[in-house]
């Protein structure tokens, strides 16, 4: 599996995550080409080699004329919708801005789409946003673990004035999210920062167990008198058990308790058509003695957002809860067997104890059973017969 790892010792910015995936390797001429194709004028990243407290770095600046736009979350989606951005890098840009925008709109009180972006809506801001969502499509992460995060101590200075660190955004980005004492006087961790933690992370600890195949370090703008002002990202492979492997999906769940099943039932062709792993409903009861549903969605990581538009727009929910869960999934191949009433179509699924075993496909069992009128259940046992005898 692979692992990411970051060592957020100085903290994170979107600045220095950017430099450290471009550090880690990669490709710098897909990023240019792809922040390029935002339509901003006058805007191009600077990448350099540089040095902090002795250590070698990458180090990216966002160069532009200057400007005085506050763009709101309609604006920046609809910059990469108009981009050249591939629909994963989109995917993942958005949910870096929707995760800012809702912390915006929770420390100010409004809502998402009235969310007013200052720095967040800054070129810069939208440079370092937009390039870690194309790096880290090309990483390919399978599982993200970071280190306790600093946020450094003292007052910055925002657009509604100054604040005490860590900013209102960045404070409300980190819930949940082990924070460690940090005596330096400076901003270390940013609300971009923070917004990527808050949507990638899935664990926070030490260095996990894995063997490491890359390093990339990404450099802050300023150098700290205390220590290097570096991020470290760490990537390798963790061995998942034998026969076994590992992907993270977004569950998505909400109660229904004024719906028809035949409106339930097209939610669910509608969830699927989105790109939803599964589906299930579950009879539950509600306050004031109501029957309702509980629909739970499996969702990729990258159609998250396309299935909560979905619930929103098929049902009549007006709230989803969103969690992130592991699955672990034994290794399967497609197959099939002979039996005497024909192919039986099925998995061929290996467990951790290294045997291998055939499971028939309902589907293909009911067509032979109907073709041949015999029970299912002899054309199901004929398959497992015929798969413990070899006869593929």
């Amino acid at each position: 599996m692979r692992t990411v790892y970051l060592d957020c010792f100085s903290g994170i910015s979107g600045d220095m995550l950017l430099a450290a995936l471009i550090d880690l390797g990669a490709p710098a001429e897909q990023i240019v080409e792809g922040l390029e194709s935002l339509g901003l004028v006058d805007a191009h990243l600077e990448i350099e080699e540089v040095r902090r407290r002795g250590f070698r770095a990458t180090n990216v600046r966002v160069v532009h004329s200057e400007q005085h736009a506050h763009r709101h979350l309609s604006d920046i989606l609809g910059l990469l919708e108009n981009s050249a951005l591939t629909s994963t890098q989109r995917e993942l840009a958005e949910r870096f801005f929707r995760r800012l925008a809702e912390a915006e709109a929770r420390v100010h009180g409004t809502s998402v789409e009235r969310v007013h972006f200052h720095e967040v809506g800054a070129i810069d801001s939208i440079f370092d946003i937009v390039g870690v969502a194309i790096a880290w499509d090309w990483l390919g992460a399978e599982r993200v673990v970071a280190s306790a995060i600093p946020v450094g101590t003292g007052t910055v200075e925002i657009a509604h004035g100054r604040v005490r660190l860590p900013a209102p955004a960045t404070a409300e980005l980190l819930k949940e999210v082990p924070l460690e004492e940090c005596p330096i006087q400076a901003e270390l961790t940013t609300p971009t920062g923070a917004a990527f933690v808050a949507e990638l992370v899935d664990a926070f600890g030490p260095l996990p167990a894995m063997t490491v195949e890359q390093i990339g370090y990404g450099a802050g703008d300023r150098d700290l008198e205390e220590q290097p002002n570096l991020l470290r990202v760490v990537v390798g492979r963790e061995e998942a058990p034998v026969g076994a492997s590992e992907d993270r999906v977004d569950v998505l769940e909400t109660q229904i308790d004024d719906q028809t099943p035949e409106q339930l039932g097209y939610l669910m062709e509608r969830l699927f058509d989105e790109g939803a792993i599964d589906v299930f409903f579950t009879p539950i009861w509600m306050k004031k003695n109501r029957p309702a549903t509980l629909v739970t969605v499996l969702a990729p990581l990258v159609r998250r957002l396309e299935l909560e538009r979905t619930l929103f727009a098929e049902s009549t929910t007006t709230g989803i809860r969103v969690s992130r869960s592991w699955r672990r999934k034994v290794a399967r191949e497609e197959g099939a067997v002979e039996t005497n009433w024909g192919k039986v179509a099925g998995k061929w699924v290996q467990w951790g104890d290294g045997e291998r075993r055939f499971i028939p496909e309902f589907d293909s069992c009911r067509a032979l059973a109907r073709q041949h009128r015999v029970p299912f259940l002899t054309v199901y046992q004929a398959a497992v017969a015929a798969s413990l005898c070899g006869r593929e």
